[in-house]
């Protein structure tokens, strides 16, 4: 990152001015985040990371010990692998803390997520927190039929000093279920799927326990005489 900002000032300020954004402070987040970019690229390069990974099979604790790199970092990476010659598997990325916050969601494939309102509560995204440092898969079902198959862990923040703790995230790699015979950790690339939601207010499914909200888009039918789920 350092280098990137010493060395490739110019090469920054000129992208970013071509982005053409008008508020300073998203000019300065924007040139971070074009540093950082640089940094995991001089760390990961493309041709290196790009056959690595097919020839891992996008296992991550590989990448991860092959290119000394963290698991969030080989996961932003594998975001980016989009190059016509040299196509990796589309991957969203996203990152949530316990809370539900949503903090990253780099993409370079498709997948249902709102913007705010938090993520469904079925996908095992957030399961990772009972589960630190483990890998947990799940396959997933959207309302309208579309199935995609996730890969998720949890990450920490650097120690701090107590009585103060470190950030807790959970990060997941989603792709199409159409990609998952590229993974090495979909030992059953059409298994059975899990049905989620985008969130709870734009969730159509009926049948769910796990609701917190009524839909948008339909009124709530209340019967005194009758629980349902």
């Amino acid at each position: 990152f350092q280098v990137g900002t010493l060395e490739q000032a110019e090469a920054l300020d000129t992208a970013v001015e071509a982005a053409g954004l008008a508020d300073p402070t998203a000019r300065r987040m924007f040139r971070v985040f074009l540093a950082n970019y640089f940094a995991g690229a001089v760390l990961m390069p493309y041709g290196r990371f790009f056959a690595a990974a097919e020839a891992a099979r996008y296992d991550i604790a590989v990448l991860r010990a092959r290119f000394g790199a963290s698991f969030e970092q080989v996961c932003h990476r594998l975001t980016t692998l989009q190059r016509p010659s040299a196509r990796g598997v589309p991957f969203f990325m996203i990152r949530v803390d316990d809370a539900g916050n949503v903090s990253k969601r780099p993409a370079s494939g498709r997948f249902h997520l709102s913007r705010f309102g938090g993520t469904c509560p079925l996908w095992n995204l957030h399961e990772t927190f009972r589960a630190p440092n483990t890998v947990l898969t799940q396959h997933l079902e959207m309302p309208d039929g579309s199935r995609f198959f996730s890969i998720a862990s949890t990450v920490t923040g650097p120690a701090l000093p107590f009585p103060r703790r470190e950030a807790r995230f959970a990060v997941a790699l989603v792709c199409e279920t159409k990609y998952a015979s590229r993974l090495a950790y979909a030992a059953d690339p059409a298994g059975p799927a899990v049905p989620i939601g985008t969130n709870c207010r734009l969730c159509e499914r009926t049948d769910c326990a796990q609701r917190a909200e009524p839909p948008a888009g339909r009124p709530i039918l209340i019967d005194e005489w009758v629980r349902g789920t």
